[in-house]
């Protein structure tokens, strides 16, 4: 379904290159990167372990294969990895790390999506041979399922300082790391130097069309390029699109304050309709997350309602939908995609 002409609030996915970001793909000086010969993808691949302060990243066809080249390069078959429970990696991949890694996923329950080292402790498994092996523990920041929530900084380094004791890996779902950076002002940096693997998006909140990036340490990164053209990610003159994800890079960063402001104002419009909960406290960057467990009516019935109505939203769970703020909406469509939602529960 074609979303010209709705207010489309289903995922910051949707949103369309810009005229200049356009401009900029046209013009791109490309290569084979198969090859490592594409000007434009080394480019990018150079700003973002800048940005990131790795050795090297690798530039990938989305944040899935992202994530599920790190969870490959990372373990052995037959190890078990912790997330947690609402953890993208173990939701939405597809069961991909069973599938590709053969590996098994122990989810934890977090608090808006956080871990704590408590939780981690008694989850990493004893050596006895009839366990499986620990060898990695996934994190995501922001958190999607949680409803767009920041990873605290202080958390992340006591994670850091167990894992690395006990010899773990340590890879982070940046997907939305941009919009965690600029709600807290902590640097894409500091956020990833904790980290042995970063995987973040460019196909979201910036905008581009197409892409996500993988950033570690040269010798990671080795590997991880074998198992990218395993998964077929190897491209050829693929500077077009690497050259919407550099654009995005320098011009939509900054910008992304302005979706979490328009989050605050949906969500807050929203905060006094009679069978909505939104936990306020959560909202805390682009996503909103409704529980409609109250009301009555399904997910379903509600989205079918709203989509009636030209407004576009999607099922997070048996009783939530959900909301995310982007560059393609603006805060009149906000609030009117508000004033739809607050008048469908008043009929």
């Amino acid at each position: 379904m074609s979303s010209n002409n709705y207010i489309d609030l289903r995922s910051d996915t949707v949103t369309r290159p810009t005229p200049a970001m356009r401009k900029a793909m046209a013009d791109a000086v490309v290569g084979d990167d198969v090859y490592g010969e594409d000007p434009t993808i080394n480019r990018l691949q150079e700003k973002v372990a800048k940005l990131l302060g790795k050795d090297t990243a690798l530039f990938v066809p989305s944040g899935a294969m992202g994530n599920q080249i790190a969870i490959k390069t990372h373990t052995q078959p037959g190890d078990e990895i912790i997330a947690e429970s609402g953890a993208h990696v173990f939701n939405y991949e597809t069961a991909a790390p069973s599938f590709i890694s053969q590996v098994q996923v122990q989810t934890i329950p977090g608090k808006r999506g956080v871990l704590r080292v408590e939780d981690l402790v008694p989850a990493v498994r004893s050596s006895a041979y009839y366990m499986p092996r620990t060898s990695l523990v996934c994190l995501e920041n922001t958190h999607n399922k949680a409803g767009g929530t920041i990873y605290p900084l202080d958390e992340i380094k006591k994670i850091r300082a167990f894992t690395h004791e006990r010899k773990l890996a340590l890879h982070l779902d940046g997907a939305r790391l941009w919009n965690a950076s600029v709600a807290t002002g902590v640097s894409p940096k500091e956020y990833s130097k904790y980290f042995d693997s970063v995987a973040v998006c460019f196909s979201k909140g910036l905008g581009a069309p197409v892409g996500s990036a993988l950033a570690g340490t040269k010798e990671f990164i080795e590997r991880a390029r074998k198992y990218r053209k395993i998964l077929g990610g190897g491209m050829r003159q693929a500077g077009v699109i690497a050259a919407g994800a550099l654009y995005a890079l320098e011009h939509h960063i900054d910008r992304l304050k302005e979706d979490h402001e328009k989050a605050k104002v949906f969500a807050e419009t929203l905060s006094s309709v009679n069978g909505l909960e939104i936990d306020q406290e959560a909202v805390q960057t682009n996503i909103i997350i409704i529980n409609v467990g109250k009301t009555g009516r399904s997910p379903a019935q509600i989205l079918e309602a709203l989509r009636k109505k030209k407004v576009l939203l999607v099922e997070m769970s048996y009783t939530a939908i959900r909301a995310v703020m982007h560059m393609d909406v603006t805060f009149s469509q906000v609030k009117e995609a508000a004033g739809i939602i607050k008048a469908l529960f008043k009929a």
